[in-house]
């Protein structure tokens, strides 16, 4: 795993990786949960009253346990401020919602109702969702669809799993075939 302070400076992401995915998360938000976590466990460590020493695994348990809570918290919200901007969506009403709706229910809300993301057409740059097989545009073949039926297919797949046409028969661009006679 790349740890935050050991990402590469290219910017260059894969889009499926949990790695890019963790790489999200701002330097600003790493250190403020940093930091809540070390506060927490002030609070629970130092300010709270020590009356009672038989009382300190509870209180050394409640203090990571809260501060661990809160601090991932702080990660969340800082990787939901980036990932509403690649999204292009609405970057302050969503942090509101994160942030004002109590118990991370605007966290949950915002997983829910995101944007897919979008990537370019390779042939004339048109931003796509991933799931249509045809630019709309320039009608640039994305995917492998089956030349009967039009459904999506595998690229492996030697027979349409819909309607059981050739999909040898097809003529498919060379870039969408694996398996050739």
């Amino acid at each position: 795993m790349t740890m935050p302070w050991m990402r590469s400076s290219d910017g260059a992401r894969n889009a499926g990786s949990g790695e890019d995915e963790l790489g999200m998360i701002p330097n600003w938000s790493i250190v403020l949960a940093i930091v809540v976590f070390g506060a927490i466990q002030y609070l629970f460590n130092g300010v709270l009253p020590h009356r009672h020493h038989e009382m300190l695994p509870m209180r050394l348990l409640m203090g990571y346990s809260w501060g661990t809570a809160f601090a991932t918290y702080v990660l969340l919200v800082g990787y939901v401020s980036r990932d509403v901007k690649r999204r292009r969506m609405p970057a302050g009403l969503w942090m509101l919602i994160v942030v004002v709706m109590p118990g991370g229910i605007g966290a949950v809300v915002y997983f829910l109702l995101r944007q897919p993301l979008l990537s370019p057409c390779p042939h004339c740059s048109t931003e796509l969702a991933s799931n249509v097989h045809f630019c709309p545009q320039c009608q640039f073949q994305l995917a492998p669809v089956c030349g009967r039926c039009f459904r999506g297919v595998e690229i492996t797949d030697v027979y349409c799993a819909n309607c059981g046409h050739d999909l040898a028969a097809d003529q498919a661009p060379s870039r969408l075939r694996v398996y050739s006679d």
